[in-house]
């Protein structure tokens, strides 16, 4: 837990490796198309909560395996961003249901170490492709749910996507209160 404080306080946070594919503009909304690399991300599930309710209870848990609370002691910092899956219903309102992934830092992903929590598991994943709209402010669900709304207008009749999750992403720990990075990924098809 101290290695993750002193990275986010202190030190510089590794991002997850992405290349920008191409920007857009449309309607005041501005969004690139990215490439995302895959690899190993600890990930938290969480369901029959709503959504700002299981992340308080699913981001501890991700904060503490890479500070240390993991078979090897080790705190690992923080990678940015860190995201979570969201399921939307047709009316735009989200299921009670998240993942958050952790991308493992980069010095750590051929031999994560393992987590003391049985509720964290390491997951491999594939690289994605996403349109990505960044924002501000501390972000709860109605404010990712009225971004995404607002996104899917920008890439109407321009852009194919999944439409039965999206990525909400968050830059800063949760002790910054100016400046805040938030973004949707829709993941494109």
């Amino acid at each position: 837990m101290l290695g993750m404080i002193k990275n986010s306080l202190f030190g510089s946070v590794e991002t997850w490796p992405w290349q920008v594919l191409s920007k857009g503009d449309k309607e005041e909304v501005s969004y690139e198309e990215r490439a995302c690399e895959g690899g190993k991300f600890a990930t938290v599930e969480v369901t029959d909560k709503p959504v700002d309710e299981a992340l308080r209870e699913a981001m501890p848990k991700v904060a503490k395996y890479a500070g240390g609370t993991n078979d090897k002691g080790i705190g690992m910092g923080m990678t940015v961003p860190i995201s979570f899956a969201v399921f939307p219903n047709e009316d735009g309102s989200l299921q009670n249901k998240l993942k958050v992934w952790f991308r493992i830092p980069n010095q750590f992903q051929s031999d994560p170490p393992a987590p003391s929590d049985k509720s964290v598991k390491i997951e491999e994943r594939e690289g994605i492709t996403v349109y990505s709209m960044q924002f501000g402010g501390y972000a709860k669900e109605a404010d990712y749910v009225a971004q995404a709304t607002r996104l899917r207008a920008a890439l109407e009749g321009t852009a194919t996507y999944r439409g039965d999750i999206y990525f909400c992403t968050g830059y800063d720990p949760p002790m910054k209160p100016y400046g805040r990075r938030n973004e949707i990924w829709l993941l494109k098809t």
